[in-house]
């Protein structure tokens, strides 16, 4: 059974990282208004029977508890406070114009029982469980059809215990997908902020179907062979920033996601506009920043930029199938610092999983206008692995401004992709040779929306700068 992280690892992580040369800083991008409101009314968990021993399962307490905050919903709505302590709870649902806040002592645990995490529907642009048919576990903390929602707290921790959910994955005795440790669906004005998430059982934090999402400050770690412990992924939402935060998990530590297959398809949920900022981390067999598997209902719209990864997997990563449909365009990831990642940039067209036999392998996805420059990186295997589909090319990949010191004798590795590259060492592959001509601002995502353009002597070619 692999070994849960625990306070004292975090805070050794994170005094490391506060002194790494990758470490972030910056003025902010997403708004915080919400993040700092004050609630007219507020509860403390202990006022309802809650104790925090760690032994004690407080599921009741924080039902009742958010029970009785419903009734200041509409009298400008209410914070539910848990205090230094360690609180044993199931899953609990949250609701409208709430807080729900954790003192900086604060650690609310997953239970170890999966009868206290309840199986609900499948989400309906995935057709069933992610990892086996039927339903899903709920999340630890889960809400639907909520506005105005805040969690937070001075780096309070919520962590899921997942090492149980590991081990029963591993061994193939689960009947049902394992839970996520946050979710919200259907919701809108959601702020996630300054807390630690510690081993999820499944993707950590897993906004569905929402829009307006805040998630700033947080940093969310499991170990690096845990399986599926995604960090965020905002799926078939819009309107997301997702700012200064550090994420060590053993999968992807941000996966942009809007369904799967068929039922991604007939869902038509994009998830658009979405920034990215400040995000440094590192994974075990994922990517730092990627884009499906699951993106049937479309992917666009999506700015990252001030992004450091180390001794991961991939950095940069796109992944899609047959069968998917759906699409993924304009993309824009800059200002990438990558160290001791085996493949800087990936993109997969055939990377296959799908819900049952009745998706449509006609169903060929679109993939086009993507942007990735100013990226450098120190002992990389290969800089780029881009596999597009035969018969369905990935247009329009636009490299600019990229060093990387590759250990591989073969850097670059391309088919079915088409694009354009301007200072990209070592030399990229022959598909994406072509300089980015000023008769090829259009295709190139972004840079033709910034039009100072540099020239560069020994080139005989223009860059576009933002």
């Amino acid at each position: 059974m692999r070994r849960s992280f625990t306070l004292v690892d975090v805070l050794l992580v994170l005094a490391l990282f506060s002194q790494a040369p990758w470490a972030v800083s910056g003025s902010s991008y997403c708004k915080q208004t919400r993040s700092a409101e004050i609630r007219p009314h507020s509860v403390t968990i202990t006022e309802f029977g809650a104790v925090g021993d760690g032994v004690t399962l407080n599921t009741k307490a924080f039902q009742n508890a958010i029970f009785y905050l419903n009734s200041f919903a509409d009298k400008g709505g209410a914070q539910l406070f848990v205090p230094a302590g360690r609180w044993l709870t199931g899953s609990f649902d949250l609701i409208s114009h709430l807080t729900l806040r954790l003192d900086k002592d604060a650690v609310i645990l997953g239970s170890l029982n999966s009868n206290d995490w309840p199986v609900v529907d499948p989400l309906p642009s995935y057709g069933r469980g992610r990892e086996l048919p039927g339903g899903r576990h709920r999340s630890l903390i889960f809400g639907r059809n909520l506005t105005d929602v805040i969690i937070t707290g001075d780096n309070g921790t919520i962590d899921g215990q997942g090492s149980v959910w590991w081990n029963w994955f591993l061994k193939e005795t689960l009947n049902y997908t394992r839970p996520h440790l946050v979710e919200l669906m259907n919701s809108t004005e959601v702020v996630i902020s300054n807390l630690t998430f510690l081993n999820s059982p499944f993707w950590t934090i897993h906004p569905v179907y929402c829009s307006q999402v805040t998630i700033q400050d947080v940093t969310i770690i499991s170990p690096l062979d845990s399986p599926n412990t995604d960090g965020i992924d905002p799926d078939s939402s819009n309107d997301v920033c997702i700012e200064d935060c550090y994420i060590s998990t053993g999968d992807d530590l941000i996966a942009i996601k809007s369904g799967w297959d068929e039922y991604g398809i007939s869902y038509a949920r994009p998830s658009t506009n979405i920034i990215i900022r400040k995000l440094a981390g590192q994974t075990g067999s994922g990517a730092g920043i990627a884009i499906g598997s699951e993106m049937s209902g479309g992917v666009s719209e999506v700015h990252a930029e001030n992004l450091q990864f180390f001794n991961s997997s991939t950095g940069i990563r796109i992944k899609t199938s047959p069968g998917r449909g759906g699409y993924v365009k304009n993309i824009y990831i800059s200002e990438v610092i990558l160290a001791d990642v085996k493949i800087a940039i990936r993109f997969t067209g055939q990377y296959g999983e799908h819900p049952d036999e009745f998706y449509d392998p006609n169903a060929l996805p679109i993939i086009e206008k993507i942007t990735i420059k100013d990226v450098t990186g120190e002992h990389i295997k290969f800089a780029g692995l881009l596999e597009g589909i035969e018969g369905d090319n990935f247009l329009k990949i636009c490299l600019a401004n990229i060093t990387l010191d590759t250990t591989s004798g073969s850097a670059w590795n391309c088919s079915y992709v088409q694009g354009y590259s301007d200072l990209v060492s070592p030399e990229t592959c022959d598909p994406l040779k072509q300089s980015i001509f000023p008769e090829h601002y259009s295709d190139c995502y972004h840079l033709s929306n910034h039009l100072r353009s540099h020239s560069y002597r020994n080139t005989g070619s223009w860059l576009l700068s933002w």
